[in-house]
């Protein structure tokens, strides 16, 4: 069994019926939506046309948002319906960042989760959804789509139809009949300065002059909804945190192993680090909840699928081992510190790179899908870890093999750093979307940021380090280490930000 829409763009007049009916069914607040209308105007006056698209959840056969979702707040039905408990969700917006249709919001109310759900209670009492009944065009069909006598079936079955975004292999399960091409593609239909009863939120209209629109059809949003980035701030902090830590453990494990004396810098200064990395990214990640309150729900109701939860687990791991090593240095038990150093390899590159699977369980963003982010990820916890103990061994004081190693490890990482960037934003992308988002940082509204302040910084520091590698000016290497930490911030600003600001509806 599988529920599935068909929506006949034919006869639909626009009407937002079918919105006005699910807000009320559902009491969604003012300026939110589960369904809405999107109207695209094409050609120049007099000659336009206008087009109408019906946007909702497309209760995907292959829903990422089911598998990236920490609680398991979202489920799918024996009837494929995907529904949501709002009861469960930690208001964590990971699902906003799978979905690649901009479907589910955080409702103002409840500050959790939500989205269309095909009116399951309606369906359960062998109802219609809202919609449905409503609609005075009868443009909106549903039923069981695998049920090949049912009127949407038959439907399907007998027309051309298209979906939204089918490159993303979701297997939606909302058909459109006779849909204008401009209307189901996000980019193709940039927006004007204005709509036609409003103006446009800032985002799109920011967004807006980084597409190019279709010379021939001069297709441009008239009308649709807003869809804030879902992360901000708080999650381009939480990814220079836990490198710090990771970074700064992982260095000292690999002195231990290769017996270079890192003094109190190895023995307390990289775990203190570590600690701190790892507490204030748990800290920023509980603050970034829509329910702070309900963070423990990642331990006690995980769903084993979502990075999230994996990410959590990677944490609590990271930070015990922070503390044995505090305690073994402390105690002086040398045969833990060399098991620490050993473990201290792999948990710090987890540390650093969970974040990549968790972006690659975030579908609707395909900046972020790259198959080389973890290694990014690590390599830069190598940059900046090492940057920061840097710092502390000029107040320490460290020997000359230390410093070589340090130098060493830094010009290394850094220049992998910069390599990476070369090749992820020199190159071509895997989507148009993708490589919108990548547009948008090297030639677009962040490019500045980019160019000087997260690429020409790693760069001077790269010189820096060099210099400490030849001839042990170790100021070099300081100054160095704390050029690479506002760089990756400023990295991280806009990797965060421009892979969330390519439009999906």
């Amino acid at each position: 069994m599988r529920y599935g829409f068909a929506i006949d763009q034919r006869t639909c007049i626009g009407c937002h019926a079918c919105t006005v009916a699910c807000k009320t069914e559902h009491e969604v607040p003012v300026g939110q939506f589960r369904t809405w209308v999107k109207y695209v105007d094409s050609g120049s006056f007099p000659d336009t046309t206008r087009s109408f698209g019906v946007m909702r959840c497309n209760h995907c056969t292959d829903a990422p948002c089911l598998k990236i979702c920490p609680t398991q707040a979202l489920f799918k039905r024996d009837d494929g319906i995907v529904d949501f408990d709002k009861d469960r969700c930690i208001g964590c917006k990971s699902c906003m960042q799978a979905c690649p249709y901009d479907a589910i919001y955080i409702d103002e109310d409840t500050h959790t989760a939500a989205k269309c759900n095909l009116c399951a209670h309606r369906v359960d009492a062998d109802l219609e959804p809202a919609c449905v009944v409503v609609c005075p065009t009868h443009s909106i069909w549903v039923g069981d789509l695998d049920d090949p006598t049912s009127g949407i079936a038959r439907l399907v079955s007998t027309h051309e139809t298209s979906v939204r975004s089918p490159e993303q292999n979701t297997g939606p399960n909302v058909f459109y009949l006779g849909a204008d091409r401009a209307v189901l593609d996000p980019l193709a239909a940039p927006v004007d300065d204005t709509y036609i009863w409003a103006r446009p939120d800032e985002q799109r209209l920011t967004n807006a002059r980084d597409l190019t629109p279709d010379p021939t059809t001069n297709a441009r949003t008239t009308l649709n909804t807003a869809h804030p980035r879902p992360w901000g701030w708080r999650v381009t902090t939480y990814l220079w945190t836990k490198a710090v830590g990771a970074g700064a453990l992982a260095l000292a494990g690999l002195a231990h192993l290769l017996g270079i004396d890192l003094g109190a810098v190895g023995d307390y200064v990289a775990p203190a680090l570590g600690l701190f990395g790892a507490a204030t990214t748990g800290a920023l990640l509980v603050w970034d909840l829509k329910r702070p309150d309900r963070f423990l729900y990642i331990f006690l109701k995980s769903n084993w699928t979502s990075w999230l939860v994996l990410g959590a687990y990677v944490l609590t791991a990271f930070s015990g081992g922070a503390v044995l090593w505090l305690l073994a240095a402390a105690l002086d038990v040398g045969w833990l510190m060399t098991l620490l150093a050993w473990l201290a390899l792999p948990v710090s590159a987890l540390m650093a790179g969970y974040t990549a699977f968790l972006f690659g369980q975030a579908e609707g963003r395909d900046l972020w899908q790259s198959p080389v982010l973890f290694w990014h990820l690590v390599v830069q916890a190598v940059m900046v870890g090492v940057g920061a103990l840097a710092v502390a061994g000029a107040v320490a004081g460290l020997s000359d093999r230390a410093w070589t190693l340090l130098a060493v490890s830094f010009v290394l990482a850094a220049g992998l750093h910069l390599l990476v960037l070369a090749v992820e934003y020199a190159g071509t992308h895997a989507s148009r979307q993708a490589a919108v988002a990548a547009r948008i940082i090297t030639h677009g509204r962040y490019a500045r940021t980019f160019w000087l302040g997260a690429v020409l910084p790693v760069a001077v520091a790269v010189v820096l380090g060099a210099l400490t590698w030849g001839d042990l000016t170790t100021g070099a290497l300081v100054v160095a280490g704390l050029l690479v930490q506002p760089a990756l911030l400023a990295y991280e600003s806009v990797f965060v930000r421009a892979g969330q600001d390519v439009p999906l509806s």
